[in-house]
């Protein structure tokens, strides 16, 4: 991708670009950090292939831009930016936004309007309890390598495109995964293949939801798969979750289309859905010819008990939509989910996908279809769940030790995260609480920013800690400052 326009013509002169509009052409990416602050430019023979001039006309352009410092040449290399001129470009340039306003789609001014939002993790912290992050070292570097390789070298007659609902092998895999760990019974035909759960909440918002329908969202909850909801135009009802995760006797009267659960493992409180509130949520639905979206998250991750069998093995679950994902697993940088569907919507949600992405990586499917049928799946997530047992352990010692009874733990029963409840401070002070830990190295996330609308009921902050990338040294000088910050407040 060298971004700058072709020859159109290769037996027409007045196609091609001289030196001069290369050089500035090079020198405004350079600048604009398209090959970033010390990339590597191509070669002089394959721009020049590219751009359809002669190898001397790049030549000269490479050159010039060395005599003025934006790049570094070396005989038998590449170009390579030049760090310095970049970094001081950088400070001096000033963007001149454009005035006009964009002229979007409706479904593009809702998300402008309530766009989620996205930072990058800081770096260079003591301890960074944010939530959905996993150790690298947890990861099956050589299965899946071994796994990949293989999937690689298996030679296919053809490369096309396959089945949008994705690998047979995968889905053949998955299907009896889930019927050994999960309870689901399912027809491989009822899974799609997506990638990540949120491709899965996407596919769900389009095909289910008008704009001026409503869903129901657990309160506080999941702001990703509202934001995913709301951006159809639906509107958000949220209910009320407690310490067995949503009030499903507040749904009398509520008509909607879809109801969107975490019944295994509520995020971010932690309760656990019990059998009786499963049922009047299955009969709520069937009531209103609505859909239950079960997200099955962080299932895998249970430390006082075995995992909960999800709603989509109950009886009279034809109104049920279950996600499940990898991400908690294995890594989010995979970016490989599943839905089950009823059987009457699977063309319906294999057309959806066939149109977004045609279908999910099939290297990363092999591979995926490999470790489940070896065993090694399996293996490795009894592996991660007893790691996770001990760093959970860890922090709740460790919170215990500097809090004692000034601080209350919710939803340590399961999970990749507890709420830590600080009494002794005040919801007002969240804020200043935020800052004091961070300056001294420590990342904290509320529980208030999951919250769809006024913070809620609590009076005192809480705090949602993930501990699943963080070893136990970084856990307990983590807890530490945190007492330190929280004391400092006062």
């Amino acid at each position: 991708m060298w971004m700058m326009q072709k020859r159109t013509n290769p037996g027409r002169r007045t196609g091609r670009m001289g030196a001069r509009q290369i050089y500035e052409a090079l020198r405004d990416q350079i600048m604009s950090l398209v090959y970033g602050t010390d990339g590597l430019l191509p070669s002089s023979r394959a721009l020049a292939d590219e751009m359809g001039v002669a190898r001397s006309t790049v030549t000269i352009a490479y050159e010039q831009l060395a005599a003025e410092g934006f790049i570094e040449t070396r005989h038998g290399a590449r170009p390579r930016v030049a760090r310095a001129v970049v970094e001081r470009g950088r400070t001096r340039a000033t963007s001149r936004p454009s005035t006009r306003k964009a002229r979007l789609s409706t479904f593009g001014e809702r998300l402008r309007q309530d766009p989620p939002h996205w930072s990058a993790p800081p770096r260079g912290l003591v301890a960074n309890f944010r939530y959905g992050e996993l150790s690298p070292s947890d990861f099956p570097v050589l299965a899946w390598k071994k796994a990949v390789t293989a999937a690689m070298a298996r030679k296919p007659e053809r490369l096309a495109y396959d089945d949008p609902c994705g690998a047979l092998r995968l889905r053949t895999a998955l299907q009896g995964y889930l019927w050994r760990s999960r309870s689901v019974r399912c027809d491989v035909d009822q899974i799609v293949v997506v990638n990540g759960s949120q491709q899965g909440l996407d596919i769900c918002a389009r095909l289910l939801l008008d704009a001026g329908d409503r869903f129901v969202m657990e309160e506080p909850g999941y702001q990703m798969a509202r934001h995913t909801f709301a951006a159809t135009g639906a509107v958000t009802v949220p209910v009320t979750v407690d310490a067995e995760g949503l009030q499903t006797e507040r749904l009398d009267g509520i008509a909607a289309r879809l109801a969107y659960v975490t019944p295994s493992h509520q995020y971010p409180l932690g309760g656990v859905m019990p059998i009786g509130r499963r049922h009047q949520l299955l009969a709520w639905a069937r009531k209103n010819d609505a859909y239950v979206i079960e997200d099955d998250y962080d299932s895998e991750y249970r430390y006082d008990t075995k995992p909960i069998p999800p709603l989509h093995a109950l009886e009279d679950s034809d109104n049920v939509i279950y996600l499940g994902t990898v991400s908690k697993t294995l890594s989010p940088t995979l970016r490989i989910g599943y839905l089950v569907v009823p059987q009457a919507l699977r063309s319906l949600f294999a057309a959806a996908k066939q149109i977004m992405d045609r279908h999910t990586p099939l290297i990363e499917q092999e591979a995926l279809a490999a470790m489940l049928e070896s065993g090694a799946y399996d293996s490795h997530v009894r592996r991660v769940r007893r790691r996770n047992a001990e760093r959970q352990q860890a922090l709740l010692d460790a919170l215990r030790r500097r809090f004692g009874d000034r601080i209350r733990i919710e939803g340590a029963a399961a999970g990749l995260h507890v709420v830590a409840w600080l009494d002794d401070v005040p919801q007002k002070r969240e804020d200043a609480l935020i800052e004091a830990a961070r300056t001294k190295g420590v990342g904290i996330y509320p529980v208030s920013a999951l919250f769809a609308g006024p913070r809620g009921a609590r009076k005192s902050v809480g705090l949602v800690m993930g501990y699943s990338a963080l070893d136990t040294a970084q856990i307990e000088r983590g807890c530490r400052l945190l007492a330190q910050a929280v004391a400092e407040l006062d």
